[in-house]
């Protein structure tokens, strides 16, 4: 069972900084895509941010040049550094996995995280 535990978000103004974590822990057979998503209230869920098995890092046209997305391989965890917050990016983050079985590279589940709200005032 694939476990995860979000943390980092927080209300800050317009051009400020977050960084938000995400730390995955279960099967030792499962190597992780790791991503986050974004929602706000009434509109549907958008990526934002992800690194794949092979450490390949993905970002949303929105974010690209101000987040930078990093994985701890050690320790299963995945960071977004938020830069230059605008009020566009208030919305509930989600860390997603995808765990791969390291030998077959069949998918075992994705799993969402609670969500951190991340508030940025104008």
């Amino acid at each position: 069972q694939v476990q995860l535990v979000e943390s980092g978000g927080g209300s800050v103004q317009a051009g400020g900084s977050l960084t938000l974590s995400c730390a995955a822990s279960g099967p030792t057979y499962c190597r992780f895509d790791m991503s986050w998503d974004r929602q706000v209230l009434g509109k549907e869920r958008e990526f934002v941010s992800g690194i794949d098995r092979d450490g390949q890092t993905m970002y949303s046209d929105s974010v690209k040049d101000r987040f930078t997305v990093s994985q701890d391989n050690a320790k299963n965890t995945l960071y977004l550094q938020m830069n230059d917050l605008k009020p566009e990016d208030t919305a509930m983050y989600y860390c997603k996995t995808v765990c791969y079985h390291y030998a077959n590279g069949l998918s075992y589940g994705t799993r969402w995280g609670q969500g951190t709200q991340v508030t940025v005032s104008s």
